[in-house]
């Protein structure tokens, strides 16, 4: 498998108790570096930059659902393992949860993969996993990028509620309240963000049949599909 927009494994060593991966330098590191600084500053990353990456992992992900012989689910999309390149392109890298199944199959777990606040509903309720799992992995980070804040981390008044879910308070943020800037660190094209935030809610639908593809999803993002109106996501282990 090659891609731009995933880490390049150049070799391996499986002899006797040596057993190595080498993938190629990628200098700028994870992406939470720059999205979540721990000196607590705004992130370091400007709009176009930020889209570029948005983009690339969409279009990534979707390699690996839709154009290689036998589809690859990664189980751990998070800005932790996506890296950055000296241009700041991003590679997905750390695959050490993923899982190589032919076109046709759906996934059985024997366990839960993945990362808490990455999760798709389908993990928690045991449902068949597909692909779709992992485009809402990439919905959680698409509204991370687009806030800079950590989808389980964020500090405020009604964000110390047990029922707050950062979805949903994105979605009635910009669809219900139309106050986008309260969901940004600084002036932006609202064009952009809106279709960013907008494929992100898709991304985040409960049920993995109203999400879309990540094909789909880069379209989403390239602007070259209409995005309709999304439906609000939900917590999915309590009522609404």
């Amino acid at each position: 498998m090659h891609h731009l927009n995933l880490v390049r494994l150049w070799g391996f060593c499986a002899e006797k108790g040596q057993r190595i991966l080498v993938y190629e330098y990628v200098p700028n590191g994870s992406l939470d570096r720059y999205l979540f600084p721990a000196d607590g500053k705004k992130p370091m990353l400007d709009w176009g930059v930020r889209y570029r990456i948005a983009l690339g992992v969409a279009r990534s992900i979707a390699y690996l659902h839709e154009e290689c012989l036998e589809w690859v689910l990664h189980c751990d999309i998070k800005p932790e393992n996506i890296l950055l390149g000296e241009d700041f392109c991003p590679k997905i890298s750390d695959f050490g949860l993923a899982k190589l199944r032919k076109k046709e199959d759906m996934v059985s777990m024997s366990r839960i993969r993945g990362t808490r606040g990455y999760m798709a509903p389908e993990w928690i309720k045991s449902d068949p996993i597909t692909p779709k799992a992992d485009v809402y992995s990439f919905g959680m980070v698409l509204l991370e990028i687009v806030t800079g804040s950590r989808n389980f981390e964020m500090q405020g008044s009604l964000m110390d509620s047990e029922d707050w879910y950062f979805p949903r308070w994105a979605f009635e943020k910009v669809f219900k309240e139309s106050k986008v800037e309260d969901i940004l660190d600084r002036q932006v094209h609202f064009e952009m963000v809106d279709r960013m935030v907008k494929t992100a809610m898709w991304c985040l639908q409960d049920k993995p049949e109203m999400r879309p593809s990540m094909g789909k999803v880069a379209k989403m993002l390239e602007g070259t599909v209409e995005i309709i109106e999304p439906t609000k996501p939900t917590i999915f282990f309590l009522q609404e």
